[in-house]
């Protein structure tokens, strides 16, 4: 009776078996778990990403600075819409890192991707206040107005005028229309001058300066229009009445091409490209280029990189 197993003996020899067999799993799992190529395959997954997203970010900028440059509203649309798809394809791919290293990174890896993350979202911001105002092209379709429309009616009522002074070359004429027509046509001119500077303005104060001399010069337009209708020989006068008329048809267009002016969307959007949103791309592609360093540092027991391993 002595010589067989007690139940004991048994359930400690179970035990036992039991331990070895964990402690043998756990060491499978082990190195199963730090098998070199696979960590080196999981690092170059994270590290191609976080590259994907530099170039995204870099892609996305482009498109952004020809949305900006466009002359066309349809050319901006396209691009601004290619900006919008990229920056969204950098934020599904930083949504696939976080979930990655949420499985194999460290978590200084996670707290740089989270502070991408911020400067993303700040760039992002930016981006959408700069599509916004480069799809109105307000600045472009000011200049359209300037030397288009308002152009031609310029030139209508300068025809009329000029036509008006060859009727009335006589010495005894000439002295009263000349000052006249000629303080007419050099009036608008001013303010035709006037108006282009306003139109590339980034300032308001400035803006405000060049309207109040584009009025003046208006008020002294009007007064001489007004002068010559009022001699006897210009009542009822087609050339005078086609004069006046081009410019009233000429304030018309003024007044649209300083609202539009006003609004500022493509001096605006280019400013924000040159500063704001340079600087936070900046920011952006520094902290990505932070995380990758810190991907590529990661290190794999049994990996050395090409540098000697230090003896044990």
């Amino acid at each position: 009776m002595k010589n067989r197993p007690v139940i004991t003996d048994i359930l400690w020899m179970g035990a036992g078996a039991a331990v070895l067999a964990v402690i043998f799993l756990g060491a499978w799992h082990f190195q199963e778990s730090a098998d070199p190529a696979r960590l080196l395959a999981a690092k170059a997954s994270r590290a191609d990403l976080v590259e994907r997203m530099q170039l995204a970010i870099a892609s996305a900028s482009e498109a952004e600075k020809s949305a900006v440059l466009a002359t066309t509203d349809e050319d901006s649309r396209t691009f601004a819409d290619q900006a919008r798809a990229t920056a969204a394809d950098v934020d599904r791919e930083r949504q696939q890192l976080a979930g990655l290293l949420a499985e194999g990174g460290i978590a200084h890896e996670q707290d740089l991707l989270a502070r991408f993350s911020e400067t993303f979202e700040n760039l992002r911001h930016i981006d959408d206040e700069v599509l916004r105002l480069a799809v109105e092209n307000t600045n472009l379709k000011a200049f359209a107005l300037l030397f288009g429309p308002a152009a031609d009616a310029l030139a209508e009522m300068d025809a009329a005028l000029s036509r008006l002074l060859a009727r009335h070359a006589d010495p005894s004429d000439a002295r009263r229309v000349m000052p006249l027509a000629f303080g007419a046509r050099l009036g608008v001119l001013r303010i035709q001058g006037l108006l282009a500077p306003h139109v590339a303005e980034e300032s308001d104060a400035k803006m405000d300066r060049l309207e109040a001399a584009m009025a003046d010069e208006e008020t002294r337009v009007r007064k001489d229009l007004d002068e010559l209708a009022a001699l006897p020989s210009f009542r009822g006068d087609a050339d005078l009445a086609a004069a006046t008329s081009s410019f009233v048809q000429y304030g018309g267009f003024k007044t649209r091409i300083l609202a539009l002016s006003r609004e500022n969307t493509n001096v605006r959007s280019l400013a924000l490209s040159l500063n704001q949103k340079r600087k936070a791309m900046v920011v952006c592609l520094d902290a990505l280029d932070a995380l990758r360093q810190a991907i590529l540092d990661e290190p794999i027991r049994g990996v050395t990189y090409g540098r000697p391993v230090s003896p044990r």
